[in-house]
């Protein structure tokens, strides 16, 4: 069985790689990247390296020759990401890839979060592939959160309009692991899979576990939208940035991040890395 991993020297894909290199021979794994000499730590330890781009959908037919398993890796291109993902699910298909599993957002079908409407598309492309897939839905990473340490660290508080809002974020290694299960494992995968850490947050734990991890207090600074949207251009935060924060704020606001269940723990088979943890980490 041959395994491909997109984006594959990314923050979440070298992750996946090395956990797949724990569970099957690296002679298996085959890293899809953009730059190979980025990959040459991974080609040392034998893994093999191919080269494409997700603005060239026709990179991938040669780099998904004989791949049997793939996980495609959401692009960053918030424009551009709904073409390129059909292009990569379309060489999957041309090189009769048996599965794919996507980095998706929770609930992706009903979420209003910012995010969702590029992962649903992706979704509704390949549900019409004919490619048998799974959905890991990802939650919000542990680590999209060291900025608003940053942030704390100057000011003393943590800016937010999301409410009493609950978060289960989950460490990016955590989730990592869990797709490195999905692709290796030989039991029937669900087609479906709704990630977050076993312990969900509100804004006020967000800075009380900051304010441990600095040594210093930090406080809630909540606000409305409106008022939040205007203290990030102030603070000179483009303006997609800024609309995405508060977009995602009303998000969590209404509960869509808080991720019902114990799945990931469930597929890592160990609790999940707390938030202390990786932010402790950062520092």
């Amino acid at each position: 069985m041959t395994i491909a991993v997109t984006a594959a020297t990314g923050h979440l894909g070298s992750l996946v790689v090395s956990s797949l290199l724990d569970r099957v021979p690296a002679a298996e794994i085959v890293a899809v990247v953009r730059d190979r000499d980025k990959a040459q730590p991974f080609a040392d330890r034998g893994v093999d390296v191919r080269v494409a781009d997700y603005t060239d959908a026709d990179s991938f037919d040669s780099a998904l020759a004989g791949v049997d398993r793939l996980l495609l890796i959401s692009g960053t291109d918030f424009g551009d990401r709904r073409a390129q993902h059909a292009g990569i699910i379309d060489a999957a298909a041309h090189n009769g890839v048996s599965l794919v599993a996507y980095t998706s957002a929770p609930a992706a079908d009903t979420s209003t979060l910012p995010v969702a409407p590029d992962h649903l598309a992706t979704e509704q492309y390949l549900a019409q592939s004919g490619i048998d897939h799974v959905l890991l839905r990802n939650g919000w990473y542990h680590e999209n959160y060291l900025p608003t340490l940053e942030t704390a660290r100057q000011t003393g508080s943590v800016l937010t309009s999301a409410g009493d809002g609950r978060v289960s974020s989950a460490a990016r290694a955590d989730l990592a692991e869990a797709a490195a299960v999905v692709l290796t494992t030989d039991e029937p995968v669900k087609p479906v899979y709704e990630l977050g850490g076993d312990v969900a947050w509100s804004q006020a734990e967000l800075a009380s576990t900051i304010g441990d991890v600095l040594g210093s207090p930090v406080s809630v600074a909540q606000v409305q939208p409106e008022e939040q949207a205007a203290i990030l251009a102030g603070a000179g935060v483009p303006p997609f940035w800024a609309d995405f924060a508060v977009s995602t704020d009303a998000s969590i606001r209404d509960g869509e991040l808080e991720v019902p269940g114990n799945e990931l723990s469930t597929l890592i088979g160990r609790p999940t890395t707390p938030l202390a943890e990786t932010l402790r980490a950062a520092v």
